[in-house]
């Protein structure tokens, strides 16, 4: 049964049509996903859904008593109201403390909250923390979310997805987190040109699904103009060829991803980088860093010792507070470490995108903005104008001619990313990069980087973008430690779920404030005891077993790499018994030396406590 129907709808904003003639409908139980590009219509269809805009044209039907949960972009939450009554409304503390569905939702969300803080006194984050908090405790036929990731981090995003995916209630959601879709989605809807095409599946199914829908239609459309060439040619040729019947042969379709390559060519970026880099990128010795300042805010880095070398590709996870944009401060200069050193490479040429959008002149035209930094970049073996790389950024056409005071926030932040990788640099910081950013824009950026050369070090709560486009995880998880996580995220999320890493929060001790758990009180009181660095090691001592890990780590990436040439080498001299005999010796030998030095590096993360 459906909750919802929307019959031959149309909706238009000026002379834009955002949706034209548009049937579909929602069934009791469905998850869907909605994506598109930005300005797209999603939220026009979303707020059509909830019954909140009237279409111009057709109509919008609900079943009777259905009730609808809607988290829009914009919250309406009384400034002058406190938290608790914002989100548990009139029920008594026994109700709510005992009921444990809602004190896993109060934990997850709002944990670091006091139940008494005024809403106006809370940030934007905050807020949208509440008001997502206040929909998920009431009882819902169909809840619609637009953008509920916005100012989660991963483990909160984690753990909303697992939450969605158990109640019983209709959904549609609208993000770009591809990898909350494909969590949370049974179905998926693409907003486009007025219409609505739907798919079965989450992201992954829905990119299956459109690239064999493009394949077929291109497929359609090489037939038909191989068809009027030949009606052409054969009608020029007269009536004597008429006799003959043109034979038309048509290949077979290629599978869509046999023979794919890799995203991008690790050695070959990782050589370029190091020419262009040197050794040295940034190298912390013994750095001991707070969030606020020397003695203030949490404790980020505590005697830390860290390389960061040439073609790194670093995500870092953290939960929000802990730090991550601070260390990025810190690798970029713009703060000191409390004590220790910051070594940085002469030839770093850095660019570092903060969450903070920079002064752009608000007069000067798109392309002018862009053009006054370069014209020209190489990306990889490709040269490329500014005006191609605002076309795959999402400025096409006349867009590139808007006035910058026009452009909205993820048009600006689009605008600062591309003016940064114009100035040509060999590290980038990014934090948080795709932050209003549409999974279209989002899948252009990712094929620039790929093929940009330099070490990288990323800060982002999208995770599907993260494993994208890093190679490798560093968390801080609140022990005063970077930690490498050969198990990327879900190896942090299961560290946070065990218990082995420290909350970054702070806990406000105030009455009515909630602890992870969601049971009133201060601080949380189950949170482990931070961990010593690294017992009985001097700060020498654990700076060198630090350069040693980082020594072995490398030597493992290379001997990684002449086990994959092997196995290619051996592939083409199947037929070829001697090669193989030799190649087969080459690469036992490769194999008992990285099997040693998995071994020695493991007994050196050992000594250090890793």
């Amino acid at each position: 049964m459906n909750l919802v129907n929307l019959e031959s709808v149309s909706h238009a904003y000026g002379p834009k049509p955002l949706l034209n003639d548009v049937s579909l409908g929602v069934e009791a139980g469905e998850r869907i996903g909605v994506v598109g590009r930005n300005g797209g219509g999603k939220t026009t269809l979303m707020s059509m859904i909830a019954g909140q805009l009237k279409p111009d044209s057709g109509r919008v039907t609900h079943t009777r008593g259905m009730r609808v949960g809607f988290l829009s972009q914009q919250d309406d939450l009384d400034p002058g109201s406190p938290v608790r009554d914002l989100v548990l409304g009139g029920r008594a503390e026994h109700e709510w403390a005992g009921d444990q569905a809602i004190r896993e939702i109060l934990g997850n969300l709002i944990g670091d909250l006091d139940l008494d803080a005024k809403a106006g006194d809370l940030s934007g984050g905050e807020r949208r923390r509440t008001a997502l908090a206040r929909l998920l405790i009431d009882v819902h036929d169909l809840i619609m979310l637009d953008e509920p990731t916005n100012h989660l981090d991963i483990e909160a995003i984690a753990w909303l997805a697992g939450h969605l995916s158990t109640r019983k209630s209709a959904l549609v959601v609208v993000t770009h987190d591809r990898w909350f879709l494909d969590a949370v989605s049974t179905r998926t809807w693409e907003v486009v040109d007025g219409r609505v095409e739907r798919y079965e599946g989450g992201y992954a199914a829905y990119v299956l699904a459109k690239a064999e829908r493009a394949r077929i239609a291109q497929a359609a459309e090489e037939r038909r103009q191989n068809l009027m060439r030949k009606e052409i040619a054969w009608l020029r040729r007269g009536p004597p060829a008429r006799t003959s019947k043109p034979k038309f042969r048509i290949d077979a379709a290629q599978a869509l991803i046999a023979n794919e390559p890799p995203p991008r060519e690790s050695v070959e970026l990782v050589k370029f980088a190091t020419a262009r880099l040197g050794k040295t990128v940034y190298d912390l010795e013994d750095v001991t860093l707070h969030a606020g300042g020397p003695g203030n805010g949490p404790l980020v880095l505590d005697h830390t010792t860290w390389q960061f070398g040439p073609g790194d590709r670093i995500g870092l996870i953290g939960v929000n507070g802990s730090g991550k944009s601070s260390l990025l401060r810190l690798l970029a200069g713009t703060i000191e470490p409390d004590s220790g050193r910051v070594v940085r490479g002469r030839t770093v040429r850095l660019a570092h995108l903060s969450q903070e959008l920079a002064e752009l002149d608000p007069g000067r035209r798109v392309l002018e903005t862009v053009e006054e930094i370069r014209k020209y970049i190489q990306v990889g073996k490709k040269e490329w104008s500014a005006s191609q790389l605002l076309e795959r950024l999402g400025f096409k056409g006349d867009a590139q001619w808007k006035v910058v005071g026009d452009l909205s926030g993820g048009e600006r932040r689009r605008l600062q990313l591309l003016r940064l990788l114009m100035d040509d640099p060999n590290v980038l910081l990014l934090d948080e990069p795709t932050n209003d950013l549409d999974i279209e824009t989002l899948n252009e950026l990712e094929d620039l980087l790929d093929g940009w050369p330099g070490t990288l070090i990323l800060v982002s709560h999208d995770r599907y973008f993260l494993e994208r486009v890093t190679d490798r995880s560093v968390a801080l998880l609140g022990d005063g430690k970077l930690s490498f996580l050969p198990g990327g995220v879900d190896e942090y999320l299961q560290r946070r779920a065990s218990g082995a890493a420290l909350t970054a929060r702070i806990g406000s001790g105030t009455p009515g404030s909630l602890g992870a758990s969601g049971t009133s009180g201060g601080p949380q009181a189950s949170a482990p005891a931070q961990p010593e660095s690294a017992p009985g090691l001097s700060a020498k001592e654990e700076r060198e077993l630090r350069k040693e890990l980082n020594r072995l780590e490398r030597q493992l990436d290379k001997l990684g790499e002449q086990e994959s040439r092997l196995h290619a080498a051996m592939a083409e001299a199947a037929s070829d018994y001697a090669r193989l005999g030799s190649l087969d010796a080459e690469l036992r030998e490769v194999l008992g030396q990285k099997d040693a030095v998995e071994a020695e590096w493991l007994e050196v993360a050992d000594s250090l406590g890793d």
